[in-house]
């Protein structure tokens, strides 16, 4: 990448001048700040952004020229009115940030090197089933709702399922159709499971609200009897992924202590015919299915 200027030379006439435009790059120490970590983790590239400016005083103007987008684009993904979804946008910052390779597994990349050489053991794009990455699920909340609403099939794996569809305001609820013909599986955290206490005490809950979450939950979906066929099913292990499936896309978040499955990163993965994503994830399901307790 080159910038350019204008000088003026001895004989008093302008000329243009080609200049390459090296990479913006934090201290190396400003890489390691929890905050700075903590926005790599959850793929907040507009905080990224505000920390590059914090830590090493780039403009707008230079973060847009190093990562090859315009300054109206920062600005707006520095203000939250835009977000970064693409594959390859992430590596394209990456890049014109001279991020190190802690920095860009934090970011789900590849290494530099790994990259270079073919052996990329975090870059998602070597997966075509991964089509979009959302910094969070409110950021896919209305592509899961479109999704959901053509479906023939919806599964959810949550961890009490409020948020997702036990509520009259939750994200699906009003998505299911009236026509009876979804089928719906819902599998929650077993209130009565040693795990949902860990669960709770990894987010700073009291297990007995944890537990009456679900139940109410488990109470909100037997209404749906008359709208979708519906299945709820209790499981007992410590949750590690968060699923929303609908037909054959499916939509991945994870929990883990000190965050919630919605404030996640979600991905959205399609199947194709020889994708271990989708096909694995579905395979789990499936299983942890076998081993619950059908409540609805």
């Amino acid at each position: 990448m080159r910038c350019f200027s204008i000088s003026q030379a001895d004989d008093g006439k302008w000329s243009t001048v080609s200049t390459p435009l090296l990479p913006t790059s934090l201290p190396e120490w400003a890489w390691e700040r929890a905050d700075v970590r903590q926005a790599l983790r959850s793929r907040d590239v507009g905080a990224v952004f505000r920390y590059v400016q914090q830590y090493s005083g780039a403009s707008q103007a230079r973060i847009a020229a190093a990562v090859g987008m315009t300054q109206a684009r920062v600005n707006e993904i520095i203000n939250r009115r835009r977000e970064v979804s693409r594959l390859d946008v992430y590596e394209r910052i990456a890049d014109g940030l001279n991020m190190p390779d802690d920095a860009r597994h934090l970011l789900g990349l590849a290494a530099g090197r790994e990259r270079r050489s073919g052996g990329a053991a975090f870059d998602l794009a070597a997966f075509p089933e991964v089509v979009r990455v959302y910094s969070a699920q409110a950021s896919a909340r209305e592509e899961i709702q479109q999704q959901v609403q053509g479906a023939a099939e919806l599964d959810i794996l949550a961890v009490r399922g409020l948020g997702l569809i036990g509520l009259n305001d939750s994200m699906l609820r009003a998505h299911l159709g009236r026509d009876g013909r979804l089928r719906v599986r819902v599998l929650l955290l077993d209130p009565e499971a040693p795990a949902l206490a860990l669960r709770a005490a990894e987010i700073g809950e009291s297990a007995e609200s944890l537990a009456g979450g679900v139940r109410l939950a488990e109470a909100r979906l037997r209404e749906l009897s008359g709208i979708c066929d519906v299945e709820v099913y209790r499981y007992a292990m410590l949750p590690t992924w968060r699923l929303i499936r609908a037909d054959s896309t499916l939509f991945v978040g994870a929990f883990d202590a000190g965050w919630e499955g919605h404030e996640s990163a979600t991905y959205k993965v399609m199947e194709t015919p020889h994708g271990p994503l989708f096909r694995g994830f579905r395979r789990m399901f499936e299983a942890v299915v076998r081993g619950a307790q059908r409540t609805v």
